[in-house]
């Protein structure tokens, strides 16, 4: 792949809601790029265009034809993220799809395999894979620092408000809108970057609390393909604090604890708790009698969407190769799919690695 001079990157974004407009945010304060249009039917989506200078379109085929921009970010609904990206790669233009990859497995195959045809430039928005915090745990994971993994224990227990499932989000409370696809597949992503590709999945979920047809609650035992081990509780009804959002500090928008981790990582020399980087390790003989010696890893934090944004611009420049493929979008989507097909016939569930 070469690079291209290209100055500063035009960018569309498609999708002005919540995360587009934090997209938006980001590449008016990347120097190095700029927002070319929007793409939204919307009818709030006049006054962003309007404020940001730049045209609104209401079809993503329209921008593609008419501004024809260096690369495309999708963060748009779920359901359109194949049709969208697939025109993106039929165009020739690189393009950043918001997570998931796909509404479905099978329509996230089908966009990979177009993809890997075209030798198309994707991008999946798994931003937390541009955490410095990550980052790091990678970093001390790879060389030993905790000795030979053994296993994980994580966490991502939070409680949405009822404002989150009334009204045009209604279908929240439907199967595909609940915390499995919206939130838990942030988490495998965090895990397959920790602790190794995830072999098979056992789970059990439950709606007990608010009775909607999705669920809200999942726990699950997970076992990784180097041997480890590992166990994860999911709740978006729980009034907890053991998420990433609520203890990375990444995003203002939540209140953070310092008292609180998302994980715990285990290995035969010692253990990480994430994201506080809290390292526990023997200074002399491995025994539960004797005691750890204690530090915090030091880390320099950073945004990981405006990160994720930088890479992007990289990856349209031909600089880079995207840290998170196509194929490792549709592997966080296949762990998920492994995962409710576990809860609901009760077995383990084995997970390719293809």
């Amino acid at each position: 792949m070469g690079t291209v001079d290209m100055g500063t990157v035009r960018i569309a974004v498609a999708g002005a809601g919540l995360i587009g407009l934090r997209h938006i945010e980001e590449i008016g304060r990347n120097s190095g790029t700029r927002l070319s249009a929007i793409v939204d039917p919307g009818p709030g989506a006049a006054s962003i265009a309007a404020r940001e200078r730049v045209p609104l379109y209401d079809t993503l085929e329209a921008c593609l034809a008419d501004a024809r921009p260096d690369g495309v970010v999708l963060a748009t609904p779920n359901r359109l993220h194949v049709p969208q990206g697939l025109a993106c790669i039929a165009a020739g233009i690189p393009v950043l799809i918001e997570k998931p990859l796909a509404h479905s497995l099978e329509e996230g195959e089908r966009l990979v395999a177009a993809a890997e045809a075209a030798g198309a430039r994707v991008l999946v928005g798994h931003h937390r894979l541009h955490s410095p915090l990550l980052r790091r745990v990678v970093e001390a994971v790879r060389a030993g620092l905790l000795g030979r993994i053994v296993g994980v224990m994580g966490s991502a227990v939070f409680l949405k408000p009822d404002a989150y499932f009334e009204g045009p989000n209604a279908w929240r409370r439907e199967p595909g809108g609940g915390p499995l696809l919206i939130n838990m597949i942030h988490e495998i992503g965090n895990l397959r970057a920790m602790v190794g590709e995830i072999a098979a999945v056992q789970a059990t979920a439950s709606q007990a609390v608010r009775g909607f047809a999705v669920e809200d609650t999942v726990a699950m035992t997970l076992r990784f393909a180097g041997g480890a081990l590992g166990t994860f509780l999911l709740s978006d009804t729980a009034a907890s604090a053991r998420s990433w959002e609520q203890t990375s500090r990444e995003n203002a928008a939540y209140p953070s604890y310092p008292d609180e981790d998302a994980y715990t990582i285990l290995g035969t020399e010692g253990s990480l708790a994430v994201p506080t980087l809290r390292v526990k390790r023997y200074a002399g003989p491995r025994s539960w009698f004797e005691p750890f010696t204690c530090e915090t890893l030091a880390v320099e934090p950073a945004d990981p969407l405006a990160e994720q944004i930088a890479h992007f611009a990289a990856v349209i420049r031909g600089e880079a190769a995207p840290l998170v493929s196509a194929r490792d979008g549709l592997q966080n989507l296949r762990v998920v799919d492994a995962v409710a097909r576990a809860a609901r016939t009760g077995g383990t569930v084995d997970i390719p690695t293809v």
